[in-house]
């Protein structure tokens, strides 16, 4: 039988295959101790003698940076927890909302005359502020709070969902509700959810998985039934409030954040909204980014959207 035999000199090994980056540092290795063996190349290098100690040396710091560049670059992780706030204000004039077309269980849908609105665009008059924008964190390094038990109401009464945009966490439990005495047919796209609810009753949903916008809520049965639902594994969202204000509690601190806003009548593509804030590097998906101390609470002040950038 026929043996292959192996020589070490420095620890560098002949007849063993390596990767491309491992080749090159046996090479390395092996000039620094100035000799020769297989695998470092044909022919001898002349040199003093071996320098162990500093090979060695040598090899770690290589082995360390090779390990580092085949692991990928590791994102700096801060300590500790901090507050985003702000507040969104429409610059436009929005109009008088327009009716929707009521055709179906008028008895109760437009009961005593009453009418339903489009509220894919709601402004205060006071305050110019805009509800309904959703903004949250893309991707979150650790988080603080944990997932609520306690479940959310989303309801629908005088066939409407009284919640036009709403959040949760992957994991919370949300009580789907009918206040109406006719039966829905609750559909909330991108997942399992599509359920006829009785008159007066209800059903606990729990999303399985984030999504990565905001997704349309509707009902069947009354086509002019629709919300928006962002779901999140971390819970790092917010939907302005009726005044535009905004606030996400419990942010991690001392590392870069990256954030996605949206609304439902953004020209932006796919709902983003881009705002002119180069100090936030604010670009044209929609995303911004920041970095926030530990313990701050960072208030971004007033955000204007323009007109343009709402269509309709």
């Amino acid at each position: 039988m026929m043996t292959t035999s192996r020589s070490t000199v420095g620890g560098c090994h002949s007849g063993l295959k390596r990767p491309i980056a491992a080749h090159c540092l046996i090479f390395v290795i092996c000039l620094a101790v100035g000799v020769a063996a297989p695998g470092c190349g044909a022919g001898s290098v002349a040199g003093p003698a071996p320098d162990f100690e500093a090979a060695l040396v040598l090899r770690e710091k290589l082995a360390s940076a090779t390990g580092a560049t085949e692991a990928g670059e590791e994102k700096p992780q801060g300590t500790g927890w901090a507050t985003l706030k702000g507040r969104f204000i429409f610059a436009g004039a929005p109009g008088d909302a327009k009716p929707l077309i009521v055709d179906k269980d008028t008895e109760v849908c437009s009961k005593g005359g009453m009418k339903l609105y489009d509220r894919s665009l709601m402004v205060d008059a006071s305050t110019k502020g805009l509800a309904n924008v959703v903004l949250f964190l893309r991707n979150s390094s650790r988080v603080k709070e944990p997932v609520p038990t306690d479940a959310l109401v989303f309801d629908q009464k005088n066939c409407e969902f009284l919640t036009p945009v709403f959040a949760a966490r992957v994991g919370q439990p949300i009580d789907v509700k009918n206040s109406d005495p006719i039966g829905h047919n609750t559909n909330i796209s991108g997942t399992s959810f599509n359920q006829l609810i009785p008159a007066g009753e209800s059903t606990v949903f729990t999303a399985g998985r984030e999504t990565g916008l905001p997704v349309t809520v509707t009902c069947n049965i009354h086509p002019w039934m629709k919300a928006y639902a962002v779901f999140r594994e971390d819970g790092y969202v917010a939907v302005s409030a009726p005044d535009g204000s905004f606030t996400i509690p419990n942010l991690p601190a001392g590392e870069p954040l990256e954030f996605q806003v949206w609304h439902e009548r953004s020209t932006g593509r796919s709902g983003a909204i881009s705002l002119d804030q180069p100090e936030l590097k604010w670009n044209a998906k929609g995303r911004f980014k920041i970095q926030l101390e530990e313990d701050e609470v960072r208030d971004l002040g007033t955000l204007e959207v323009p007109a343009d950038a709402i269509s309709g």
